[in-house]
């Protein structure tokens, strides 16, 4: 990878950055990829055995541990984490340097203070063993340290690499302030105890993002500037708090989710069921765009990863849409509101997190989402229909039976995948972390040996995309769960409360203002560290006020959606744009009908329950 510097000249990494980036690569595919095995053979042992080992929680967690924070550092050196600069792009150049470079210091700063603290914690951990294998209890705090400590390696070299001219002046500017700060802290820390001291750490973190901070380092920014400012607990609590967010065995699906799509992106399976779509609904009004609609909802039912759905989908349909004279614009703004409709699709991964932070069934959320997904579908295809027809365009003509049979045939094998997906699942014989690699085996077999579209030394290369992609994602949500853990402690909860009651316990001022508040922190979060934050304080009030906290956990779902994907500030409508070959500014103003028709279908969503609990009520699931 080389990079532009401040001069305009080109730079490559170091050779030290480019060795430590290899080997972190190579454990993170032998993790993700042992921890797959683990999990294949336990649940083949319960099944045929009737036994379980139970030393595969302790391994996973190891193995989450590692995926997270290396899969984390991995993602930063790529320059894959997310971070909005829709901001800075405005600035003068010479500004909009400096304000890459401060975020480029402030992520070194972050770092430097979580690797610090970390070693505290391995030492007070040291002594305590697990009840299984009877490790120490450090051990699942190992990664971490080891993250940070390449963090601070990377954000260093970056410094120097990209901005020489201005880093030594950056730094030493956030070191003085730092200092300043601390050695007068007796002076200001009597005035901002209490409510300022949050206030002041939920504008550095909005600061933060804005200058271009990362999402995940803007969190920890603002986690250790409260803890620090308002003095309520010791540092060391900020990388306890970011390990304690990864202990959830049922989010070490996300990656084996997010390896299921790119290998089907890259192993033949995307494409043939879009040919499928496109052959049985291709000659609708609107054909294209309405096989793009209905081809996210089949893959989003299958990955369970944006991310890979955007590209899978996005990459096939894209010179099918040239030829058909769509622009790329449209195409960018109905992949960017599918993408929408597809974060209720089962598997989904803010499914999975929403599952772990709260006390919602997982099974419930997976089949309560299938109806509201089409609900929105619905919604878009009707529009893009009139759309259409009030254009004038003339509709392609019905493909053939002949060719419909060929394309019913090739797409078989991956309609299997929802059925191993849903019988797993309701039936009760896997937990989704298990399914999911089930999913993953499956599409191994697809790709590499009946389709063959896949090399071994290609499967390399997407585990490596995928652990670093699930990495960033694993990352950002350890990050926000020390957020919302400095939230908590501030009282912030008891505060809606309260603020709720002012409105006599309103329940739809209640939801109107938690979809405004999802959407907004779905833009400026990346979508799903708003969900992480935002629903475990939320959802125990929406039950409290006699809201199903099932459907209200899918309504936040669909609204953390819309920000994410909405532009200008949301990063899934930059990756929309970047499939699709799109201009921002004109894929924002496509995208304006599109955005209107997905919050027509939220608010269908959020006052027609029915539509969210029709089938979890008729399979026995109650919430």
């Amino acid at each position: 990878m080389r990079v532009e510097t401040e001069t305009g000249s080109e730079a490559p990494r170091s050779s030290v950055v480019r060795a430590l980036n290899g080997i972190a690569e190579i454990v993170l595919v032998a993790a993700v990829l042992g921890e797959l095995s683990a999990v294949i053979i336990n649940v083949v042992a319960r099944v045929v055995l009737g036994v379980s080992f139970l030393w595969t929680e302790e391994i996973a967690r190891i193995a989450l541990s590692t995926l997270t924070f290396v899969g984390g550092t991995v993602a930063y050196e790529r320059g894959d984490h997310t971070y909005v600069r829709a901001v800075i792009d405005t600035l003068p150049l010479y500004v909009h340097r400096r304000c890459v470079a401060l975020a480029d210091a402030l992520v070194l700063g972050v770092t430097v203070v979580a690797l610090l603290s970390s070693f505290r914690l391995l030492a007070l951990n040291w002594h305590q063993t697990t009840p299984i294998l009877g490790w120490p209890v450090s051990n699942f705090a190992v990664p971490l340290t080891v993250s940070m400590a390449l963090l601070s390696i990377y954000a260093a070299e970056r410094l120097w690499r990209e901005h020489r001219a201005s880093a030594l002046g950056v730094v030493a500017g956030v070191l003085v302030v730092a200092l300043v700060a601390a050695l007068s802290q007796d002076l200001w820390r009597p005035w901002i105890a209490g409510d300022v001291g949050i206030l002041l750490s939920l504008a550095f973190f909005f600061i933060a993002v804005i200058i271009g901070v990362p999402v995940g380092f803007a969190l920890l920014l603002s986690t250790a500037s409260y803890l620090w400012i308002g003095d309520v607990a010791p540092i060391e609590a900020l990388p306890q708090q970011m390990v304690n967010g990864t202990g959830n065995f049922i989010l070490l699906a996300i990656p084996f989710f997010i390896l299921a799509g790119l290998i089907m992106e890259r192993g033949g399976i995307s494409v043939r069921l879009v040919r499928f779509v496109h052959a049985f609904v291709g000659h609708l009004r609107g054909g294209l765009l309405q096989v793009m609609v209905l081809s996210m909802y089949l893959v989003s039912g299958l990955s369970g990863s944006k991310a890979a759905d955007v590209a899978a989908v996005g990459t096939v349909m894209r010179g099918m849409l040239k030829k058909q004279g769509y622009s790329n614009a449209e195409g960018a703004a109905v992949l960017a509101a599918s993408a929408v409709m597809g974060e209720t699709v089962p598997p989904s991964i803010a499914m999975l997190i929403l599952g772990s932070v709260t006390s919602i069934s997982m099974a419930g959320l997976f089949i309560g989402g299938i109806i509201p997904a089409a609900v929105i579908a619905v919604c878009l295809m009707v529009l893009i229909y009139v759309r259409a027809r009030r254009s004038g365009m003339v509709p392609e003509a019905r493909a053939p039976w002949s060719v419909r049979l060929n394309v019913s045939i090739g797409a078989i094998l991956p309609f299997l995948m929802p059925v191993i997906l849903f019988v797993g699942i309701l039936g009760g014989f896997a937990t989704p972390t298990e399914v999911s690699a089930f999913a993953v085996l499956y599409g191994m077999f697809l790709s590499l040996f009946v389709y063959r579209e896949m090399t071994w030394r290609s499967f390399f290369r997407t585990a490596v995309d995928s652990v670093a992609l699930a990495g960033m994602i694993l990352f950002i949500l350890s990050a926000a769960s020390g957020f919302s853990w400095a939230l908590t402690i501030a009282y912030i909860p008891q505060r809606v409360v309260e603020l709720l009651h002012g409105f006599n316990d309103s329940k739809d001022i209640f939801l109107i203002g938690s979809l405004l508040l999802l959407i907004i922190g779905g833009s400026l979060l990346e979508g799903l560290p708003a969900l992480n934050i935002l629903a475990p304080l939320l959802i125990p009030i929406a039950g409290k006020i006699g809201i199903s906290e099932l459907h209200y956990g899918m309504m936040l779902i669909i609204a953390m959606g819309v920000g994410a994907f909405m532009p200008p500030a949301g990063v899934g409508f930059y990756v929309c744009c970047a499939v699709a070959q799109a201009k921002l500014e004109a894929a924002s103003r496509a995208m304006v009908p599109y955005l209107i028709v997905l919050l027509i279908g939220l608010l269908v969503v959020t006052f027609v329950p029915w539509f969210t609990l029709v089938l979890p009520h008729y399979f026995g699931f109650r919430g």
